[in-house]
């Protein structure tokens, strides 16, 4: 959870790190070898983008995408 206490989206996470780290979009395009357009369509929630690739960026910071179990449904 983000301190506000909304849960923070993975575009919002990404740019949220590049600014702190003070990085322009090409420079973290650049730095994680990754094109420009790609960084542009992550910050601004693309639903279809490579895992892969969104690793490739996330591991500057030192965070990955990865599978997590989900919390059980229950019907009610």
């Amino acid at each position: 959870m983000h301190p506000n206490g909304y849960k923070m989206t993975l575009a919002d996470f990404v740019k949220e790190k590049r600014k702190l780290v003070k990085l322009t979009q090409p420079e973290l395009a650049e730095k994680a070898g990754v094109g420009l357009r790609f960084i542009r369509e992550l910050e601004q929630g693309k639903e279809s983008l490579r895992l892969d690739k969104v690793n490739q960026v996330l591991q500057l910071f030192g965070f990955e995408v990865g599978a997590v179990p989900a919390a059980p449904k229950f019907n009610t």
